[in-house]
This record gives structure tokens, sequence and C-alpha cells, in this order.
């Protein structure tokens, strides 16, 4: 099987999942302790509470996890096409855009708890972080969840014994570590800055997209920053790879 990933250089794809692994850990955590047991990027728990509030007829609630869960489909969605359409400077643009995102929502009015349109920034740039790279199948890398990451790593230790995993398996544990580790360091900043907290997840994005740019400048056809097998996340195994802007 070729590699599908983005960026195709494994090393570079890897640090860049653990490192916003733990970004999206501490927003999440941030907003769970903010905003009265939201989670941000946990849509399990949001359809678990969605299910609780429909069965006692509590529409506020409905209201509330129903437009989370959406606006966080729509953030893949959208970071889907930003990824297709970007080629080259899909990191680049997706980083820089979920940083403002979670910069905008700390500032934004504190709206009704049906619709708190506070919370929507936010969790649409954790639904964009999912778009932002890729496993060597060319799968989206589950950045924001842990679901996902543990069962693939408890089927790959499986295959251990029976074979041998398959490569993405090795990454398993660190991504659930990266979140762990940033559900703690959530908690701590939420604990002593309230909502003003997010404002360390969006510095850390920003970071990231410097570094991501720096590398682009200095090698913008490498393995480091694209992969000319690379369709957009999750497409069809016949999908044509994501059109690479400026290539030469």
């Amino acid at each position: 099987m070729s590699d599908k990933g983005f960026p195709a250089d494994k090393h570079t794809r890897n640090r860049f999942a653990v490192a916003l692994a733990i970004i999206a850990g501490t927003a999440d955590v941030i907003g769970f302790m903010e905003y009265s047991q939201l989670f941000l990027s946990f849509m399990s728990g949001n359809t678990t509470r969605l299910g609780e509030a429909a069965s006692s007829a509590d529409w506020v609630g409905v209201a509330r996890f129903g437009g989370v869960i959406a606006t966080f489909c729509f953030g893949a969605f959208l970071g889907t096409l930003i990824a297709a359409w970007s080629g080259r400077w899909r990191l680049v643009n997706l980083l820089t855009i979920q940083a403002s995102l979670l910069v905008a929502g700390t500032f934004m009015p504190m709206g009704p708890e049906a619709f708190p349109w506070h919370v929507y920034p936010i969790v649409l740039a954790l639904g964009l972080q999912n778009a932002t790279l890729q496993d060597e199948a060319g799968r989206s890398m589950a950045l924001t969840y842990v679901t996902g990451t543990i069962v693939r790593f408890g089927a790959g230790l499986a295959n251990l014994l029976l074979h041998k995993p398959a490569p993405s398996f090795w990454i398993q544990g660190p991504l659930w570590a990266g979140l762990a580790a940033g559900a703690v360091f959530g908690g701590v900043l939420q604990s002593h800055f309230g909502e003003m907290a997010f404002l360390v997840p969006a510095t850390m994005l920003a970071s990231v997209a410097v570094a991501a740019l720096v590398t682009l400048l200095r090698e913008p056809n490498s393995a480091l920053v694209t992969s000319e097998h690379a369709p957009q996340p999750d497409a069809h195994p016949e999908a044509k790879p994501t059109a690479l802007t400026g290539r030469r």
C-alpha cells in the first residue's frame, strides 16, 4: 500500500499529531469545566446527553447538545474542503484558522443556555482539527477524541500477536497520552484563568502553525509538508490526490 498520509513523512506527521492531541485535550477540558460539562470535542458524550435530554423532554438540552454536535460535524466538513483546496498549505491554513477561532470564542458574548454562541467557534475549531492530518491509509487522524484511538490500539495489540499490526498502531498510544496530558494541563489552566485559559491552546496552535510555515518555506516540495499521493482525508480509494498548489 502506498503511503497516502499527510504530511508524507511519518515522523513529522506523528510529531504534529501528538502536539495537536495535547492542544485538543487542553481545550476540551477547559470547555468542559467552564461550560457546565459541555464537551467541545467528545461528541459521544454529547450524543449521550442529547438522548437523555430528549427522553426527559428537556428541549433546551436538546438544542444545546444538538447544536454543538452539528457545529462539530460542520467543522469536519469544512476542514475536509479546506484540506482539499489548500494543497501544501493545508497545515498552515487549518492551524491558523483554528487558532483564530479559539481566540474569537474566548471573547464572544455569552449566548443563551440553549444556543451558546460563544462555544461554537471553539467547537468548530476542534472539528476542523480532525481534517488536518491523515494516516498512511488516508484516514483522518483522531486528534480530538480517544475512542477510536483506544480501539485501534487494542486491535493492534491483537494483530501484534497474530502477525504484525498496521503502521498506524504505533501512534495510537502517544495520541492517547497526548490527549490525557492535555486534559490535565487544561484543568489546571481553567482553575486558574477561567475562560481566558483558551488563549493558551490558541497560542499553542499559532506556534504549531508558525512551525509548519517555516518548514514549508524552507522545503516547499518535501515530504515534511505535503504528499503527492494524498487525497482529501477519508476519500474514496480511487479519489484523485489533493491538488498541490504551487508545486513545480
